[in-house]
């Protein structure tokens, strides 16, 4: 439970969300789903034979980032690398059709567009296939991002960095843009992938899960006194303004410069998938410092509703400051 009066707060934040600019860069992804139904086994090997009913392109990885800013009414810049091929195409497509800007997404005919396949039957996922490049990018196209990220950024209000390890986050154009970010005060937040995970110092914000937080620092959390423990560990080897560590079932916890930890407990009240639930918190959190520096206990709050209703949907989904505001309402109301 939450007073009235942050309650009106939280939603003063969120009624600043439009209009507010963010950079998003990362690592692009396309997932594809593919539906269908088992009635028999192969003659060739002892495997399903799955009927195609159906087929979706949904963007993930920095894509979905994407889709869950532009849910939420803001302005989007993606900056990203996709392969010379038919999938990136549609991509790009879908993204113009919504208005958001692709002038950043470079095609690199070295490398194919991330692709990662389910195929699901009968409400079962029977395998996933992955068609992907993980090298580093070239000196070329690291000098192509860093360009594009210095022609837009005095036009933006945050950075968030969805690094999902598959090359364009690299030593030198992560070197680049946080020094940038730090200098000119625009809030940086990353979505850490563990290989660079002490090399994101001096951000605005990470938001690793328990998981990822403990990895980074070779401890096993599994009650609070170890989170505690890995918390103010990382916040003193990052020298980061902030910390939020997702912890599933049991919410997130806030870790703040000054020293003050918060609990907050979580409100899902069902939880159908997890998948990209932390596209949706770092999202989130990302906008309302966009809108005001320096809230992170009101950023947290937000991002925690947010989280809560999208582990409720199925697959790669986004929520809208009015599913928040009413999911607000109905925690405490009782």
């Amino acid at each position: 439970m939450i007073s009235k009066e942050r309650i009106k707060n939280l939603y003063r934040v969120m009624d600043g969300f439009s209009g507010k600019k963010i950079l998003v860069l990362g690592d692009i992804i396309v997932d594809k789903f593919v539906f269908g139904k088992v009635s028999r086994i192969s003659a060739e090997a002892p495997v399903p034979v799955v009927e195609i009913k159906e087929e979706k392109y949904m963007p993930g990885g920095a894509g979905n980032v994407v889709n869950n800013l532009w849910a939420l009414g803001s302005e989007v810049l993606l900056c990203g690398v996709i392969g010379e091929d038919l999938v990136g195409k549609r991509l790009i497509e879908e993204f113009k059709n919504k208005g958001i800007e692709t002038s950043g997404i470079l095609v690199d005919s070295s490398r194919p567009t991330i692709l990662k396949t389910r195929i699901i039957a009968d409400h079962q996922q029977v395998v996933r296939t992955d068609k992907e490049v993980k090298n580093t990018l070239s000196e070329k196209m690291s000098k192509r991002v860093i360009e594009y990220i210095n022609k837009v950024f005095s036009n933006i209000d945050a950075i968030i960095i969805s690094d999902y390890g598959k090359g364009v986050i690299n030593r030198k154009i992560l070197g680049f843009i946080v020094n940038k970010a730090y200098k000119s005060g625009i809030p940086l937040l990353v979505d850490p992938k563990i290989e660079h995970f002490l090399l994101y110092k001096k951000v605005t914000g990470i938001t690793p899960n328990h998981h990822e937080a403990g990895e980074a620092i070779h401890l096993k959390i599994n009650d609070e006194k170890s989170l505690l423990m890995a918390g103010r560990k990382l916040m003193k080897r990052l020298n980061c303004q902030s910390l939020l560590i997702t912890r599933g079932e049991e919410g997130m916890t806030l870790f703040e410069k000054k020293g003050r930890i918060t609990h907050i407990s979580t409100v899902a009240r069902e939880v159908y998938d997890v998948t990209g639930a932390g596209d949706t918190v770092i999202s989130v959190f990302a906008l309302c410092l966009a809108v005001k520096k320096n809230s992170f206990l009101d950023a947290a709050y937000i991002a925690n509703y947010a989280a809560g209703i999208v582990v409720g949907k199925l697959g790669t989904a986004t929520v809208s400051i009015e599913e928040i505001k009413k999911a607000m309402k109905k925690v405490n109301r009782g």
